[in-house]
């Protein structure tokens, strides 16, 4: 039996989990029309890759914490929580992957720097999706066998559940060995978000030596980046938190409302940040908008139709 606080954190993951679609759903749809009507973008393989990848993170969240709070005999007693972390390694990389590239290019395309390094890189920002795939490949192959040895050693020992028995440095090793991939994609997105801060600070009094008070366009550039890249760190940190406290649930699976708890904290990330790239973006904003004109457009027809 399900109690009021139970339900009110259901009520608010399903919730998070529809916008989080539709948000994501929004952002995808539009770069494949534009796709369609015009030509191949950067921004946009980027951009839908990552509302795609998001979509099926937030479905996976919510089928793989739900069956384990509503049906766990089903969950754990088969191959179901074995094919459920396959796809959950292949589906958050992708995510993680997808965010980082998108923050690579908002570096490249705005900050500015004379270094020759970065001149290099900045020529070669239409390889960004071989990056991708060639770190998305790495990542997997890093992860895959750690996972796969974790079952086998599991199955070899004829255990009947999945409580942690190892110790807290043994588990440690695993767990960062197992996500080196995610680490490394998160490091890579604070160092652009930091190095767009000094580009920022550096055009900012360069502005003022030439004695210019106004915000160019350039300022702006940077100030939207960041406010992107900036909300993508914290929340990350958010979603990272939430899958730490889910996995600890496994350790005290009594506590049901920290399971809950985690699942609140971790669908955050993914929905939340769908909607700042909306407003970030002026493509998305403007067809954000478009879209709410025509909702209410054919709800005054309803209306009027019914009087």
């Amino acid at each position: 039996m399900l109690s009021v606080v139970d339900g009110i954190f259901i009520f608010v993951v399903i919730s998070e989990s529809v916008l989080g679609v539709l948000g994501n759903g929004f952002i995808g749809l539009v770069n494949c029309i534009n796709c369609v009507k015009h030509k191949f973008s950067l921004i946009g393989f980027i951009l839908t890759g990552l509302a795609i990848s998001r979509i099926c993170l937030i479905w996976l969240l919510i089928t793989d914490r739900f069956m384990h709070i509503f049906s766990p005999d089903i969950y754990f007693s088969s191959n179901l929580i074995e094919c459920i972390s396959y796809f959950w390694l292949i589906i958050n990389q992708s995510s993680i992957w997808f965010a980082t590239c998108l923050s690579i290019f908002y570096f490249l395309k705005i900050a500015n720097f004379s270094n020759t390094i970065f001149l290099w890189l900045k020529s070669r920002i239409n390889r960004i999706p071989a990056f991708l795939l060639g770190c998305l490949l790495i990542s997997w192959l890093f992860s895959f066998p750690h996972t796969v040895k974790m079952f086998k050693d599991h199955k070899l020992k004829n255990a009947t559940d999945w409580h942690f028995n190892v110790s807290k440095s043994e588990y440690f090793i695993k767990q960062v060995l197992l996500n080196l991939g995610v680490i490394f994609s998160f490091t890579l997105s604070l160092t652009t978000c930091v190095l767009l801060i000094i580009s920022l600070w550096r055009h900012n009094r360069q502005m003022q030596l030439n004695l210019t008070g106004f915000r160019d366009v350039n300022t702006e550039a940077h100030v939207k980046a960041m406010k992107v890249l900036v909300s993508f760190i914290i929340l990350s940190i958010l979603y990272f938190v939430g899958i730490i406290i889910e996995i600890t649930f496994f350790s005290v699976p009594e506590h049901k409302l920290l399971l809950m708890f985690g699942i609140t904290t971790s669908v955050l990330y993914p929905w939340s940040h769908s909607f700042i790239l909306i407003l970030g973006n002026s493509k998305l904003k403007q067809a954000s908008l478009r879209a709410l004109q025509q909702l209410k457009c054919c709800k005054k027809r309803k209306r009027l139709r019914a009087t």
